[in-house]
């Protein structure tokens, strides 16, 4: 899902590492909920996006 950002604008946005964006997008590695929610805000989107699951994969 695209919302313009890029990973350094959303790492900027959120004050963390612009690495941790990208080993979370490619769930190298685990977030807090609370880093979860916060991206959420940030991109405006229902937390709830995060975690429907493709029934066909």
């Amino acid at each position: 899902m695209s919302k313009g950002y890029t990973q350094e604008q959303l790492a900027n946005e959120l004050g963390i590492e612009i690495s941790q964006i990208s080993r979370i997008e490619r769930g190298v590695i685990n977030t807090s909920i609370t880093t979860l929610y916060a991206i959420s805000m940030t991109l405006k989107i229902d937390i709830s996006e995060f975690f429907i699951l493709n029934a066909e994969s």
